[in-house]
């Protein structure tokens, strides 16, 4: 147990710290088949006598890496430093190699500050990353000499290779003997560091690292952790503080044992079951109890506890030469081991150290089973992030705090691993490899968001009638509307006349939140089935305004940059406001039919939701209301009312059928507005800003985020991929779409439903928004191609599934629109991708991607056409701010990585390249003249609007997705 404890340390060093345990016995005469397998090496060079040097005089360095897993902090390196005196170790985790010298930076900075020394020498191998302009600068200025290795010749830079093997070596022992899972190797190696660290060594005269370096520096003792050594990946209860539970809740949470807290003195253990980290000393330990069942190397069976038996058994519960421990009881046969969520399987202990393999079983539990694809490429799996890192507490380096509140608690999505669906493949039937928790966490959102983010996904909600009458909140949701329907008068019941035909209708089920995330209400609207209404019959004119998307996001630029407020209203019930002229009946709401005799339909006297005429009679009477109160109604974008006061303060509405958004600076102004607005309708104040549509909208004192992130998690799940393998960009730059001969047809309806939902999506994913414009061209004949390629924008999305728009504040008041075009890019016509993307005061608001009507017969050709569609673009974005009083004289900064097409508009030349283009090019040349518009030529690797023509490798894409704006609040990195 005590070499399992300590990490798998030879049996020599057990004896230097046992003494008792080895009396008449030789330590040579034990073995371990875990250390075998995890240190198995050959015959090493002869070394060098240790000579001491002065502490931090001398300090050897490498790079470990790349990992094939990413841990969740994204990390797939990690770089030591290993003080030559003391052989103290200190691990960084690094995103990229080149981090390098930054780290070095800070560690420096830290052994001047808590030890009060300076390094003399850095040594190291002769990897590039030693030698940036940065780094080799630093080590100048600060008298530091830079040893290197020759190339080829590690055993130059012997301490820190043999540390780094030495390292790998605890860590597959720890790895092994707890069948922990890949992704948490971060967690692993930071804890074989703080093992190491305070094991005796063999050239320290069996004194340990920590040891000597606290001899040095006795003062450091308080800013490092001294805890009693666990096993790693045991079992662990965690302690459920009374605020967070209820009188009859479990008192503690099931976790893994994760190792050792470097900024809090407290253990670090893991929840699979809630997907949460926690810090903290109020813990129980199964020592004898792994977490994870057993899992052999090679799939051998192993009785390394017969080797350990006659050990075990000579153990004393105490002794003087270590911290005080325990040893944990043996728990009776009855109880169960912890399982990872994706093998619910019991097992029966029948000794302290469980070794037989475990054969999992499915547990009764109503999975999801779909069957989606056929081809080989989609049972790859590939790597998982981990779940978290830490540095050994005596580096005294604290970890950078990303979020606005911090806790020792770390909140992982909850979304339960049982009831993900599992697909039918072939081979043996497993859960995913890449969970979505991997993806999007809650970490880094303050309390109060994060409490609005996890109440989205928290409650459920019916899709029939039959299951909201299951409910109580949603069977009083129906009441209410049936009461509120009649209260107003929406109809009256009556027979149906002979030659008349009802509409029919249906229950929508939707949930209401306040401003803290908390749920509002429960809604249940009665909709009528439009769709069966014939023109001229029971309607006529149906045409309703709806808010542009762009407009709302132009909005929210100008909000963060002015502090304007952001609040939302709801008009409950809003369709009952309009006043129905034609003569229309409808069918018994489902779920009254047995209270109505046989005939007996509903004659409409109001609008209600449903009917085509609907929108059209609501707009025009809320239109007639608020134009009453001074608000002049925009031109640019009919649902946008704006009213200025004397004292130049702005009221801002803008209206999505019955959701409304209000901002600007004068607050009594909105006050007013609200108050008219409830005399008239019933109307709803949910707060500020957070959830319109669909989108989720976080604000802080740094910017405003726009995502759909639960839009996503339920698109995902909906097709059955929330455990699909993720990739890293939402089309294959090396292939292009088309129309192959042989190719399978495929589901036109899932086709079309499914392209739908991105084209909604793209409304805050400017990066899908090439991909969604080419799988969209396919609607009228899918084919398997084109399917997989929907498929491989599901997957993106599950990389970046909480990806959304930035809105900072800047300092720049221009509107800019960069312009660009792909040159004959489709391979059936031939014809080019338009794409453009316009920013407001520094953010991104519009963007488009589209394919152009015509085939150009040159690149100048095709980029022309997108500039006049950019220009166009422009002016309808200057329209738009001068309507929300924010005039300018400023042109309109037009950006172009084309010469030619820049050279056209701006000089009558090129009669034959652009006489087929008249139109455009008067229209530019126009715009130039008048100093509406200036154009500006940027190089295509800076052309922004690139992202939108064409499929682009990997770092051209996360490049420009970073230029756009788009941040990921919830990523785990």
């Amino acid at each position: 147990m005590l070499h399992y404890r300590l990490g798998h340390p030879s049996f020599v060093y057990l004896a230097k710290l046992f003494p008792k345990l080895f009396i008449n016995k030789n330590p040579a005469s034990y073995h371990c088949e875990i250390c075998q397998f995890a240190k198995h090496t050959r015959t090493v060079y002869p070394q060098i006598p240790y000579k001491p040097s002065s502490i931090f005089s001398l300090v050897h360095s490498d790079v470990w890496g790349p990992s094939r897993i990413k841990n969740i902090s994204g990390t797939r390196w990690f770089v030591t430093f290993v003080d030559d005196h003391t052989r103290v170790t200190w691990v960084f985790l690094m995103k990229e190699k080149s981090e390098v010298g930054h780290i070095f930076q800070t560690f420096n900075l830290m052994v001047q500050n808590q030890f009060n020394s300076k390094i003399q020498v850095l040594k190291s191998d002769n990897a590039k990353e030693y030698f940036t302009s940065s780094l080799s600068t630093y080590l100048q200025n600060h008298g530091i000499i830079h040893i290197s290795s020759c190339v080829d010749t590690p055993q130059q830079n012997g301490v820190a290779e043999r540390k780094n093997r030495h390292l790998l070596e605890v860590a597959r022992c720890l790895m092994f003997s707890s069948n922990v899972p890949n992704y948490f190797w971060g967690e692993v190696i930071l804890t074989a560091t703080y093992l190491i660290n305070r094991m005796p060594s063999r050239v320290l005269t069996f004194q340990s690292p920590r040891q000597l370096l606290l001899k040095k520096f006795p003062h450091t003792r308080a800013a490092s952790s001294d805890l009693p050594l666990k096993v790693f990946g045991c079992t662990a209860f965690v302690h459920v503080y009374p605020q967070n539970r209820s009188k009859f809740a479990p008192r503690a949470n099931k976790c893994i044992f994760l190792g050792y807290s470097p900024t809090q003195k407290g253990y670090k253990c893991y929840s699979p079951t809630n997907k949460r980290f926690y810090t903290t000393m109020d813990v129980s330990f199964f020592e004898h109890v792994f977490f994870y069942p057993k899992s052999h190397v090679q799939g051998e069976s192993m009785n390394e506890h017969q080797v350990w038996e006659s050990l075990l058994e000579a153990v004393p519960f105490s002794h003087s030469e270590s911290p005080p421990t325990e040893l944990s009881t043996p728990m009776p046969s009855s109880v169960q081991p912890a399982q990872p969520t994706n093998v619910p399987s019991p097992v029966t202990i029948q000794s302290p150290m469980p070794i037989q393999p475990i054969a999992p079983q499915l547990a009764n539990e109503n999975l999801q089973v779909y069957i989606r694809r056929r081809k080989r490429q989609e049972l790859e799996h590939g790597s998982q992030p981990t779940c978290g890192q830490y540095i050994d507490s005596i580096s005294g380096l604290p970890e950078e705090n990303i979020g606005e509140d911090r806790t020792g608690e770390v909140l992982i999505p909850s979304i339960d691993d049982s009831t993900l669906p599992i697909a039918l493949r072939k081979g043996v039937r497993r859960c995913t490899d890449h969970p979505i928790g991997n993806y999007v966490t809650y970490e880094g959102l303050s309390p109060s968001y994060r409490a609005f983010a996890t109440s989205l996904d928290d409650t459920q909600v019916p899709n029939t009638i039959q299951e909201a009458f299951k409910i109580s909140e949603w069977k009083k949701a129906v009441q209410d509307e049936i009461d509120a329907l009649e209260k107003n008068g929406t109809w009256t019941i009556t027979d149906l006349p002979v030659g008349k035909r009802p509409v029919g209708c249906k229950w929508i089920f939707t949930i209401k939140y306040k401003a803290d995330g908390s749920v509002e209400r429960f809604k249940a609207r009665l909709v009528a089935r439009g769709f069966t209404q014939s023109y001229g019959i029971d309607y006529q004119e149906t045409f309703a305004p709806v808010a542009k998307m762009n407009t709302i996001r132009i909005l929210l630029s100008l909000a963060v940059n002015q502090d304007w407020c952001l609040q939302q209203l709801d008009i409950k019930n809003a369709f009952l406001n309009g006043d129905l002229e034609e003569e229309v009946y409808m069918e018994i709401p489902p779920g009254f039919e047995g209270s109505m005799a046989k005939n007996q339909v509903c004659k409409l006297q109001k609008s209600l939701y449903g009917l085509k005429q609907s929108p059209r009679a609501w707009f025009d009477r809320f239109t007639k209301v608020v134009l009453k109160l001074g608000y002049k109604q925009g031109q640019a974008d009919h649902t946008l009312f704006v009213k200025k006061s004397h004292a130049g303060k702005m009221a801002i509405l803008i209206v999505y059928v019955d959701d409304i958004i209000l901002s600007g600076n004068d607050m009594e102004e909105l006050q007013n507005l609200k108050k008219y607005l409830s005399e008239e309708f019933e109307v709803k104040d949910l707060g500020n800003l957070k959830y319109f549509l669909g989108m989720e909208v976080a604000r802080s004192r740094k910017g405003i985020v726009v995502s759909q992130r639960k839009y996503i998690l339920d698109l995902l799940k909906e097709t059955g991929m929330l455990g699909c393998k993720p990739i890293d960009t939402p089309m294959d730059s090396q292939k292009k779409l088309g129309i192959e001969k042989e190719s399978t047809p495929v589901d036109r309806g899932r086709y079309q439903r499914l392209v739908g939902r991105l084209i909604y999506l793209s409304h805050t994913r400017p990066d899908i928004g090439f991909a969604v414009s080419a799988v969209s061209q396919f609607m009228h004949s899918p084919t398997e191609e084109h399917m997989e390629a929907v498929y491989r924008i599901l997957r993106y999305l599950k990389m970046t599934p909480g990806k959304g728009l930035f809105f900072r504040k800047t300092e720049n008041r221009d509107t800019e629109v960069y312009s660009d075009a792909d040159w004959a890019g489709n391979i059936i016509d031939r014809r080019s991708t338009s794409g453009y993307c316009s920013f407001v005061w520094g953010n991104l608001v519009t963007w488009r991607s589209k394919k152009q009507s015509v085939v150009a017969r040159s690149s100048a050709e095709a980029e022309y056409r997108a500039l006049a569609q950019g220009i166009c673009e422009g002016i309808w974005i200057k329209r738009v701010l001068n309507e929300l009083g924010q005039t300018s004289s400023s042109p309109i900064l037009m950006m172009c990585d084309n010469q030619a097409a820049i050279s056209i508009a701006k000089n009558p030349v090129h009669h034959d390249r652009t006489k087929h283009v008249e139109i455009d090019r008067h229209f530019i040349t126009e715009k130039v003249t008048s100093e509406t518009v200036k154009l500006n030529y940027v190089p295509t690797k800076h052309q922004t609007a690139d992202i939108l023509t064409k499929a682009l490798p990997r770092p051209n894409f996360e490049d420009l997705t970073c230029k756009l704006g788009l941040y990921d609040i919830y990523s785990p990195a």
